[in-house]
């Protein structure tokens, strides 16, 4: 009997890559070998995510804790960039993708397996993550895609032959978000939320208190950066995974985090979209407070556009293209004087910069007051402003007489 094919497998426990496991070794006849990283998603305890893909079918199961790597590797670019995906979304499974693709090529190397498969679905934006990050690392591995290929129209139709086959799946037609979670924050869809009039109930979310709940006095936080990583809060010293962990405590509990917009989906899709990410929004707001006050001016806006490219460029799946690399190599050039403190407020779902200082600093007292300190010289800024505006004022006077002469 010839020996079957080995299929890695990017396993999260979840409704759909519970079914993929017995989906691959039914219908394409494979040995399944299922990866789960740990970036520092909810769960009970990583044996039993690994103890589950064994008991389903899994001929290996590996529960690999991608956590430091994952801040140290890509949140770290991540906070640099100010990531925010259509200026508003701190990107989140964008993110971890690509450090799980990264052990997905290793152990299916490892194991001389020729395909990758993921539980994504055929409209989403994850299959384009999975599949380019895999194959800009080896382009000779070859893709199965489950979701795409079975007849399930419906999660409920999912649970349903889930549970017709003896599958443990975490989920309930009573309750059937799509969540997906990480270091970074979580994301929910599905359910209810597919109605954008719908306002999101409130047991979608766990790391945010609701805002009208939250303390009624506000919450101070100084937030410290080394060339544009997180580096203490308080004036205490910590690694980067540190201060996330305890950014997501204070902010969550003051409210401040949640997100509920329309997103652009890569393959054209609008979809309703709910996050709740306390740090990295709070990080993200005290990082680029910190570089008004540190950037020289062109650089600063000449980058807001690199940031909005490199934003779209991971939300696309493009990690490892040569692109990303290019624009990191830039942002990197940015962040050498990104180094000081900036004292944010949370309160009731919000979070406010009232204050910053570095030794970078270029703002100038004595250039910026109205006071009798101020050094400015008012005089100069006549000659200034007639050189600024001449080429549009000569084009103005070229178009007066040409409509005289009409």
């Amino acid at each position: 009997m010839a020996e079957r094919e080995k299929v890695v497998l990017a396993y999260s426990g979840g409704l759909d890559t519970s079914i993929c496991i017995k989906w691959l070794m039914d219908e394409h006849n494979m040995d399944v070998i299922a990866v789960a990283g740990d970036v520092g998603q909810e769960h009970d305890g990583l044996e039993p995510i690994r103890q589950k893909a064994l008991n389903t079918g899994a001929i290996e199961s590996y529960v690999i804790d991608m956590r430091e790597e994952f801040v140290n590797e890509y949140l770290t670019d991540a906070i640099r960039a100010n990531a925010l995906y259509e200026n508003k979304y701190p990107l989140l499974s964008a993110l971890s993708r690509p450090v799980i693709s990264k052990h997905l090529v290793r152990i299916a190397h490892e194991h001389g397996a020729k395909y990758i498969a993921h539980g994504c679905t055929g409209k989403g934006n994850d299959q384009v993550r999975f599949e380019t990050s895999v194959w800009l690392l080896d382009p000779s591995i070859k893709i199965i895609a489950p979701v795409r290929e079975w007849p399930f129209k419906t999660r409920p139709e999912e649970i349903e032959w889930a549970a017709q086959h003896g599958i443990d799946v975490p989920v309930t037609n009573a309750k059937p978000y799509s969540i997906d979670d990480n270091l970074w924050g979580r994301a929910i869809e599905c359910g209810v939320l597919e109605d954008p009039w719908n306002e999101p109930p409130e047991d979608i979310y766990t790391m945010t208190g609701s805002p009208e709940a939250a303390p009624d006095a506000p919450e101070y936080v100084e937030i410290s950066f080394d060339k544009g990583i997180p580096c203490a809060l308080d004036g205490q010293k910590m690694s980067y995974i540190d201060i996330i962990y305890k950014l997501n405590e204070i902010a969550g509990r003051n409210g401040y985090g949640r997100l509920d917009m329309i997103e652009n989906r890569l393959v054209g899709v609008k979809s309703r979209e709910c996050y709740e990410q306390p740090a990295a929004l709070a990080l993200i707001t005290a990082h680029k407070a910190l570089e008004d006050m540190c950037l020289e001016r062109e650089v600063l806006h000449y980058k807001l556009g690199i940031e909005q490219k490199w934003a779209e460029c991971v939300y696309y799946g493009q990690w490892f293209a040569p692109l990303k690399a290019a624009l990191d190599g830039f942002i990197a050039t940015t962040q050498d004087a990104v180094t000081g403190t900036v004292r944010v407020k949370f309160y009731k779902g919000t979070c406010t910069v009232v204050g910053r200082k570095s030794d970078y600093s270029l703002y100038d007292y004595a250039l910026a007051t109205y006071d009798k300190e101020d050094q400015f010289d008012h005089a100069a800024s006549a000659g200034f402003i007639e050189l600024f505006a001449l080429p549009a004022k000569v084009c103005a006077q070229n178009r007066a007489a040409m409509k005289a002469a009409e």
